[in-house]
């Protein structure tokens, strides 16, 4: 059976632990999250995305509406699929831009990973995450 998720991203390393969460706005797979408040009264996490320069809980793994669970990609030194912001190099530090698309890190940003290949805006940089 083939799961009609839309716009999934893509681990090329797993080291870390996913985590079901549940969105309080439309999410995007491919895009950085965090954590946007206390538990479901199911005890789930609630996720949106992550504001420009802010820290993240981890990668949205497919497309979600408000009020829908979602798969979250964490686990440091995973490499993973993310939407570019903007041009990344190959060793670039990465952190989170606008719509928690990925962005090469400016100095004293929240660095939340570094890029393993270099990618216009728009294509899918391969992040390994800190954390």
């Amino acid at each position: 059976m083939t799961i009609g998720f839309k716009n999934p991203a893509r681990d090329r390393y797993n080291d870390g632990s996913d985590i079901t969460a549940q969105a309080t706005a439309a999410v995007v797979g491919k895009t950085f999250a965090t954590i946007a408040g206390d538990l479901t009264a199911e005890g789930l996490p609630t996720v949106k995305t992550a504001a420009t320069g802010g820290n993240t809980v981890g990668v949205v793994k497919y497309d979600a509406d408000a009020g829908e669970k979602v798969g979250v990609a964490r686990g440091s030194s995973r490499v993973i699929t993310v939407t570019a912001g903007g041009a990344i190099t190959a060793g670039d530090e990465v952190a989170v831009g606008a719509g928690g698309k990925a962005v090469k890190a400016a100095e004293g940003a929240v660095v939340v990973g570094y890029s393993f290949n270099t990618v216009a805006a728009g294509a899918d940089a391969l992040v390994s995450l800190n954390r």
